[in-house]
């Protein structure tokens, strides 16, 4: 079994902490994990980039080839698209927040982005902000999206969600629950 994710995003949207939160759940299934970061400026809304890989045997690299990944989990509608070639073309799944981030004067129209991404195959579109905000903490967006993604991950979603426990405990119950009803929101989002 082998499993890659390109996580991408615009820094301060909780890619890094989504990162954690599948590699714990998939080291507790006993799968070999490898990652490699590149962390943008997130202070000045610089991109956030994560190769996730997950198998039964050690991945030979912590890098995706172009092509290769069966996952991008997309924060921010316009990453998702600059990462497209990393996308295994025919069994890869695209899974992107809707809700873009403005952090340059030629960012696209919005509708002009999402229309490219919903002319994909395999396009999931998700309003992660609204429903975190439903769920009751804006900020566990990014745990909405997990929760949408579920349903591809080889993982359990009882992993998950004792990695969310595990990555937030320090935080406090509250924080604990916020981003565990946030996930939960995401799973019903995409059934």
């Amino acid at each position: 079994m082998k499993f890659d994710i390109v996580l991408c995003g615009v820094g301060g949207q909780g890619g890094i902490s989504v990162s954690v939160v599948i590699a714990r759940a998939a080291m507790a299934e006993g799968l070999r994990v490898k990652q490699s970061e590149v962390h943008g400026m997130s202070q000045r809304g610089g991109e956030v980039l994560a190769h996730l890989r997950l198998s039964d045997t050690e991945p030979a690299s912590p890098t995706i080839p172009k092509g290769g990944a069966s996952l991008i989990l997309s924060f921010e509608p316009l990453e998702g698209l600059r990462y497209l070639p990393w996308l295994n073309a025919g069994k890869g799944v695209l899974l992107s927040a809707t809700a873009p981030i403005r952090n340059m004067d030629t960012y696209p129209e919005t509708e002009t982005v999402l229309a490219e991404l919903r002319a994909m195959p395999q396009a999931i579109l998700i309003d992660s902000d609204k429903l975190a905000r439903e769920a009751g903490n804006v900020k566990a967006a990014n745990m909405v999206l997990v929760g949408a993604a579920a349903k591809y991950l080889p993982l359990k979603a009882e992993s998950l969600e004792g990695a969310i426990r595990d990555l937030f405990g320090r935080k406090g119950e509250a924080v604990v629950e916020a981003n565990l009803k946030a996930f939960e929101y995401g799973r019903k989002a995409n059934p």
